[in-house]
């Protein structure tokens, strides 16, 4: 049954608080940006008041228009932030956490798709706070597995990609110059370049999939040794985007959890108001790192 109004569960609680205010105050003192502003994450009350945020690199200006993103599509013109990796280090260092996700905007305008960038952001968080665990989210380098290097040589202990949603739907969903299978090759090339990192992947639903089409698009991310996986209620974004198809009840997400666990993920997210760089994930991820160091 197709359910467009949105429901009780959905109700989202408006930012506020002291943590949130002193962590908006430290990234404009910085010009840093966050995808939980730019995307319009429906957890920033909750991450933001825990002390957590995820940064994104880059600027705010994505080459690409995916048409369910909030995050401003254009041509940044190769402009780069030389400061970035440091101011980003020395922001993480003074909200003193143990635990960070980086992402960034599509940058088909460098040569490497920002990869070198990534990878000087996380040795300087590195140097900085030896003790923080980095997980990135990262764009696809359009299948380049030389820039895709350059993140995994840097060390991050969580890589993220995202196929978005089922193989059916990317067409319409995702920008033209990306692609299902280049997303699942970006996952397994991680693997193949450093198999001690984790890797974690995420799909937004509500656009039409089929629980057939939803398992499908698990199996092909274990066929790649894909650690963790987030599941998630796609929400419209503006009049602009996607419209929502159906508004998955809270028992159905469970059920995915379930059935992605039996599927072999060592963590599975699954929930209306989980995202990709949610902090569900972060205490497991803690200690799976925390198993993989001893």
């Amino acid at each position: 049954m197709i359910t467009r109004a949105k429901p009780e569960w959905l109700k989202i609680r408006p930012p506020s608080g002291q943590n949130y205010t002193h962590i908006k105050a430290t990234l404009r003192n910085y010009g840093l940006h966050t995808v939980c502003e730019e995307a319009h994450c429906p957890n920033v009350h909750e991450c933001w008041g825990g002390g957590t945020a995820t940064l994104m690199l880059m600027g705010d200006v994505c080459t690409r228009g995916c048409r369910f993103c909030a995050v401003t599509s254009g041509q940044p013109h190769g402009y780069l932030d030389p400061l970035e990796p440091w101011k980003v280090a020395q922001v993480l260092s003074e909200w003193g956490l143990d635990y960070v996700v980086l992402t960034s905007v599509a940058r088909d305008d460098l040569s490497d798709g920002g990869a070198a960038h990534f990878g000087k952001t996380i040795k300087a968080i590195k140097e900085k706070t030896p003790s923080m665990l980095v997980e990135v989210l990262i764009p696809d380098f359009q299948g380049d597995i030389e820039s895709l290097k350059k993140v995994v040589d840097a060390r991050p202990d969580v890589i993220d990609h995202n196929i978005e949603t089922i193989e059916r739907l990317t067409p319409k969903v995702r920008d033209r110059r990306a692609n299902y299978r280049q997303s699942l090759g970006v996952l397994e090339s991680v693997k193949k370049l450093n198999s001690t990192i984790f890797t974690k992947s995420s799909i937004m639903l509500g656009l039409s999939e089929t629980d057939e089409e939803i398992y499908h698009a698990m199996d092909d991310l274990r066929s790649v040794d894909v650690d963790i996986l987030t599941l998630g209620q796609y929400l419209r974004p503006s009049q602009r985007h996607l419209e929502v198809i159906e508004y998955i009840h809270p028992d159905k997400f469970k059920e995915w959890q379930r059935i992605g666990e039996e599927k072999g993920f060592r963590y599975v997210a699954s929930g209306p108001l989980v995202r990709s760089s949610y902090r569900a994930g972060e205490f497991f991820v803690k200690s799976l790192m925390k198993g993989n160091h001893s």
